[in-house]
């Protein structure tokens, strides 16, 4: 039962931030939040420790670094990444961080609530 809450709560997160994200859009033609994290959504339970990395969320991954092209898409991935990862209960730092790997992507930066989105 605590786990359909955790997961539960977790979805209701990534729903509000994808909300916010989309109303919040950049004024440039950028990437935006909803763009980084809606082809996430199948590494949620992944990412929370609760089931086995789907190919679904690996193709995610690599959608979204191909759509990150430039600096400033990059900078607003990781932003957007940082601040997900700040709210989801139970965010297990070392299974998002090697997500990007596991699915043969390089990114210049991890994903982590403690990463410096501007370099």
């Amino acid at each position: 039962m605590a786990c359909r809450t955790t997961i539960s709560t977790a979805v209701v997160f990534l729903a509000a931030f994808l909300l916010a994200a989309t109303a919040f859009r950049q004024a440039t033609a950028g990437i935006s939040c909803g763009q980084v994290l809606s082809p996430l959504e199948p590494c949620l339970n992944y990412i929370l420790g609760r089931g086995a990395l789907p190919p679904q969320c690996c193709g995610g991954v690599r959608s979204l670094n191909a759509a990150a092209k430039t600096t400033p898409d990059r900078q607003t991935a990781c932003g957007c990444l940082k601040t997900l990862a700040a709210q989801i209960p139970n965010f297990k730092p070392g299974l998002a961080a090697g997500l990007p790997g596991k699915c043969g992507v390089s990114i210049p930066y991890p994903i982590s609530t403690t990463t410096d989105c501007t370099k």
